[in-house]
This record gives C-alpha cells, structure tokens and sequence, in this order.
C-alpha cells in the first residue's frame, strides 16, 4: 500500500491526478468563501469594542495562518528534495512560493488596515510585524533565487537549503507575543482553552480557513502542473498528452 503512494512521486503520475483534483479544491474553495464572507460580514453581530473593523478578522487571520503553514509545507518538500533528491518535490517548493508570499502579504496589509483603527497606527516594528515581514521578504528571496539560477536542479537545492533556513522564522512569529510584549494580543484559538469569541464569529473563520487552505491547495496544483510541463519539455510522456500537443503545435 505504501509503495504505490510512491508511484505519485513522479511527476508523469502526478500530473494528471493534480489536474483531477484542483478543480474540486477550487469549488470547495470558492463555496467556503461565500459562506464565510456571507456569516462574517452579515449574520455576525458588531463587536463591543472594536465595532465593525473587528470584521477584517475573517481575512486577516486565515492569511497569517496559511503564511505560515505553506512555509512549513515548502519546509517539509525542501527536505524530500535534498534528502530523496526528487524532482517533484522540488517542483512543489516552487509551486507553493507565490501563495505564500500572497498570505504573507495579505496578512501585512489588512493587519495594516486593522491595526489603523484599534492601535492608532498603520504600522509598529513589534516582533510579530517585523517577523511576518521577514516571512514575506523569504518567499521573495526564493522566488528570486528560482530565477537567478539557470540550471534547475542546482535551483532545486540552493531554493531547498534557503528554504530549510528560513524556517525558523515560523515559529519566532507564532510565539512572539508570549516570547516580547507586542501590540498584537495572545491568541484568540488555542488548542488547550476555549475560544475567547462567539460562536457565529469562530463559525465564519472557520469557513475563511478552509477557503484560504482549499484555495491554496487548488492554485499550488495548478501551478505545478504547468511547472512540470515546463521542466519536464521533451519527455515522452509528457508529448502524447492532448493539451500539451494543442500547446506546442
């Protein structure tokens, strides 16, 4: 059972499940969307304090959340890589960069526009600001490093170690309001407590959450797949496919 996972590590065996699978996550990602805008910005009352502003929430937080978890998912793919030496792996790392820098700054600026209202400024140098926008400075620096290199497997590699370097940043956001006193508050969901807001506005988030995931997902798979036709140019496998000979004819 395990051996025949492995088989999908090639990306003549991805490709055409990627191309099966992204339109599903597309739907669901656009469906959860509406839900979520729909509860959050409709059914969900005025916060006490903040008023409606509060409302950014439901786009802010799914963005900061996916910022970080595809830098962990391209982690995870640069260790394949440089550990298995596959391509395909590769190939994700380079697929899952423009999402994440998009979360990141997504993330940056509604947190912008959020904080505007609530602390008075656009922007302060706190360490949860300042290591998101290092966040969005690595997936830039990799997405630049992919395209000063010619050769692509020395890409693979040198975006791979980049990659695995970075990383540590993740965590240094997630706990830099326990670790300094930053203008952002502790976190409103946590694994061991109860959630501090009301369960319509946890319900809208959750929707938020799932279309950032499920939109990821669909947008990385596409991309990949026009990554493989790219670097895999000239292999047979890749000719006999229909929508590549409409392509290149």
């Amino acid at each position: 059972m395990i051996a025949n996972w492995f088989v999908y590590a090639s990306p003549a065996s991805f490709y055409p499940v990627a191309a099966r699978m992204a339109p599903w996550f597309a739907i669901i990602a656009a469906a959860s969307a509406v839900v979520g805008l729909w509860i959050g910005l409709v059914v969900a009352p005025t916060d006490a304090q903040q008023g409606d502003a509060y409302r950014i929430i439901f786009i802010h937080v799914p963005a900061a959340w996916m910022s970080m978890f595809i830098y962990l998912v391209m982690a995870f793919w640069s260790a394949v890589a440089l550990g298995f030496n596959t391509r395909l792996s590769a190939m994700m790392t380079q697929a899952l960069a423009p999402t994440g820098a998009l979360m990141t700054f997504i993330a940056l600026w509604t947190g912008a526009l959020w904080g505007r209202p609530t602390w008075g400024t656009f922007w302060a140098w706190d360490a949860r600001m300042t290591s998101e926008l290092i966040l969005l400075f690595l997936y830039l620096g990799v997405i630049a490093l992919r395209h000063a290199i010619d050769d692509p497997r020395r890409a693979d590699k040198a975006c791979s170690v980049l990659t695995l370097v970075g990383a540590i940043n993740v965590p240094i956001i997630y706990f830099s309001v326990q670790w300094w006193n930053t203008l952002h508050q502790g976190s409103t969901i946590s694994m061991t407590a109860a959630p501090k807001m009301a369960a319509i506005m946890l319900t809208a988030l959750a929707f938020m959450t799932l279309a950032a995931w499920t939109y990821a997902i669909a947008v990385a798979l596409i991309r990949v797949r026009a990554i493989i036709v790219e670097r895999e140019r000239g292999a047979t496998w890749l000719s006999h496919l229909p929508e590549v000979r409409r392509v290149t004819v």
